[in-house]
């Protein structure tokens, strides 16, 4: 299960069992993410959790990156059995903007800020199960 934590939302994506592909789950404000991956893990099997690291050009922590490592604690503290790891973020949702626009959805689906976070969480983890 990856993330592309905002401090307004939060994209998530699974992959399927096989670990084959990564789809698009849910976009979550952060105050109900905890609520919302207990009854999560209540039915499914959530092997290990991915966390988009912001990160600037340089491979310096960007602005939001105080944000992101407090929700890594909160997934710690709440699920302390189910590993954590962080992936760079870098131009996932520049990424995701051009994948919804290639599809052939309009302008407006590409400026839903909704679709465009769980996009980039599908491209995190969909990055993450191509490593070698």
């Amino acid at each position: 299960m990856a993330f592309d934590y905002g401090t307004k939302r939060i994209g998530i994506a699974v992959t399927d069992p096989l670990q084959i592909i990564a789809t698009g789950l849910d976009t979550i404000h952060p105050m109900h993410i905890v609520d919302y991956l207990k009854k999560y893990v209540q039915t499914e099997q959530v092997e290990r959790f991915i966390v988009g690291e912001p990160k600037q050009m340089d491979n310096t922590p960007s602005q939001s990156a105080i944000h992101v490592k407090g929700f890594v604690n909160l997934l710690k503290k709440t699920f302390p059995e189910i590993p954590i790891e962080m992936l760079d973020e870098r131009f996932t949702s520049k990424m995701a903007s051009a994948a919804i626009a290639q599809s052939g959805m309009g302008k407006k689906a590409r400026q839903n800020k909704e679709l465009v976070d769980t996009v980039s969480a599908v491209i995190l983890l969909q990055s993450y199960m191509s490593r070698p």
